[in-house]
């Protein structure tokens, strides 16, 4: 799925010019009027009042032609983009400027160096953008993907009815080594896109080859990933567990060797190119 959001006071208007250009199944979400703004958290808005005594964590309206509106008190950002990834196509949102997601900027005095996200376009107004040129800007842009995604890539295989076995692999953004260091906030990501795309496939043809390994996928998120957030995935189909456990370790040390991404590391007090301390 590819994310972008678009903020400032005219981003609903660019908002729906962009879901009636979009080839694709859509998703649509905006900020709510009374949503926090500082760590991701939203929900969808939803017509329908609060319920009254102890609201449930999710309130979903269904209408009789399978059309619903929700409301959610639990749910990032992030997970959001992780629920909505498997069935659509794009999610384009409305007032969220995250840090990977391609984000619009609009508005007379926006300072795209004050957004940290990757600012793909910013103009005074909806009108001055070229909708068009947007669309074929993400075909560029990093994908949203998530293990599960990966895990129904490889189910999907024809080898699925020979395989007793999946393992996966996920790193994430350790925020302390101990309890005493430094914490670390977050780290950012760069690769050679074309030479890590086609080392990951190398590496995951290789694993494939193995005597009762079917399937490998594997992919590395790139950007600002914060701590606690997901950074790296591999999802291995085998025969057994004992060829699936191996193939998912030599898969994401392969990886970390071999493919050209480079991680800056920063803490509370500093920021380091990781490479260049080792």
């Amino acid at each position: 799925m590819q994310p972008i959001s678009i903020c400032g006071p005219d981003a609903a208007t660019l908002a729906e010019a962009l879901v009636e250009t979009l080839d694709g199944r859509v998703a649509f979400v905006r900020r709510s009027s009374g949503s926090p703004t500082s760590d991701g958290r939203g929900s969808v808005a939803s017509e329908r009042p609060e319920p009254a005594g102890s609201a449930p964590a999710t309130t979903l309206d269904v209408g009789t032609d399978g059309s619903w509106s929700g409301r959610g008190t639990d749910a990032s950002f992030d997970d959001l983009l992780d629920g909505l990834a498997p069935d659509h196509d794009y999610l384009v949102a409305v007032g969220y400027d995250r840090l990977r997601v391609p984000t619009v900027l609009l508005g007379a005095d926006v300072d795209p160096d004050d957004t940290p996200g990757d600012v793909v376009e910013v103009a005074a107004r909806a009108a001055d953008v070229d909708v068009d040129a947007l669309v074929d800007g993400l075909s560029d842009a990093e994908p949203w993907v998530t293990r599960e995604e990966l895990v129904a890539e490889v189910t999907s295989s024809h080898s699925a009815t020979r395989s007793g076995a999946i393992a996966t692999f996920t790193g994430r953004v350790r925020a302390r080594d101990g309890p005493d260091d430094d914490r670390t906030t977050h780290l950012a990501f760069e690769k050679y896109a074309g030479v890590a795309a086609e080392r990951l496939d190398a590496i995951a043809d290789d694993l494939t080859d193995r005597d009762g390994v079917f399937e490998v996928a594997l992919h590395h998120r790139t950007g600002v990933v914060e701590a606690g957030e997901d950074i790296v995935f591999v999802v291995v189909l085998a025969g057994h567990r004992a060829e699936a456990f191996r193939a998912v370790e030599d898969g994401i040390d392969r990886l970390k060797d071999e493919v050209p991404i480079f991680k800056k590391e920063t803490t509370e007090s500093e920021a380091f190119w990781v490479h260049e301390r080792e």
